[in-house]
């Protein structure tokens, strides 16, 4: 696989940029050294600038944490969420799985800063799942356990007895938060699965995520648009299933897998096994 040790080299073969937040962008507390000059760079040559995250928060929400890490706003487009399509998708019903729900009421696993998914009157959180319509899984909360799904057995056991469908609203299974690996939502959705549960996933790999995206792009010819991403099984697939080329960066879970300067022929075995076909990978995004 072949590696660009920038973004120059492809820069002008696009027109729009999907890009990953956690992993690529920023490490959870910071951007990444170069991030910014490399975004400025974009916007100069006139490029669009979209970010995309399985993050379950609302996309408002995202766009205050990265005013705190210093990220202008004049970097950027815009930013879509799985919670922004999340609560969308809670408010209109127009999704199969949404339009199936026999209700509104949702009892919550995760933290409570991930509750604007369900602001406007989304949704209604209740506090037992006897009383719910849903479980709205948006991952495990840094008080009660970040690193292991066995604070959640219990509840996600109760929802499963109860019958209720989950909605995970990060596909995500980790990620990694100023060099340390924290679980999300989709190790949780694992669990619920191995039970039988019915779930269904919100964001990357689901080209459904990608709608709302191409929409804030406005360029109507995929072919220039191009997506970065540190994950084979969300990123590098969802923007496959989307019709847009990617690059593999390896920076976030991918230097946590196989360290600064992994080996290409290893990176396309792995991405061959996710079934991912990215133009190459990318040391990380700068300029």
């Amino acid at each position: 696989m072949k590696i660009w040790e920038s973004l120059e080299p492809v820069a002008d073969r696009y027109d729009g940029f999907v890009l990953d937040l956690w992993g690529v962008v920023h490490d959870g507390r910071k951007p990444y050294a170069g991030v910014p000059e490399c975004l400025r760079e974009l916007r100069r040559r006139g490029k669009r600038v979209v970010f995309l995250t399985n993050a379950p928060r609302r996309s408002w929400f995202i766009a205050n944490m990265l005013d705190a890490m210093g990220l202008e706003r004049d970097l950027y487009d815009g930013i879509i969420s799985s919670g922004e399509v999340t609560w969308r998708w809670l408010k209109d019903g127009t999704h199969p799985f949404f339009a199936g729900l026999r209700g509104r009421r949702a009892f919550h696993i995760g933290p409570e800063r991930d509750l604007s998914v369900v602001e406007d009157d989304a949704a209604e959180i209740v506090s037992s799942p006897e009383d719910a319509d849903l479980l709205l899984n948006t991952g495990p909360d840094p008080e009660r356990g970040p690193r292991s799904v066995e604070p959640y057995r219990d509840d996600l056991l109760a929802c499963f007895q109860a019958g209720l469908p989950m909605v995970c609203v990060n596909p995500d299974r980790a990620v990694m938060v100023a060099g340390e690996r924290i679980l999300c939502a989709g190790a949780l959705a694992d669990v619920y699965a191995e039970w039988g549960g019915s779930i269904c996933e919100v964001g990357k790999p689901d080209p459904a995520v990608y709608g709302p995206v191409l929409e804030m792009l406005g360029i109507a010819d995929r072919s220039r648009i191009l997506c970065v991403g540190d994950t084979p099984h969300t990123d590098l697939r969802g923007a496959q299933a989307a019709g847009l080329d990617a690059l593999w960066a390896l920076t976030g879970l991918t230097e946590d897998a196989y360290g600064p300067s992994p080996d290409p022929a290893l990176l396309a075995r792995v991405a061959e096994e996710e079934g991912a076909h990215p133009l190459g990978a990318l040391r990380r995004l700068n300029w």
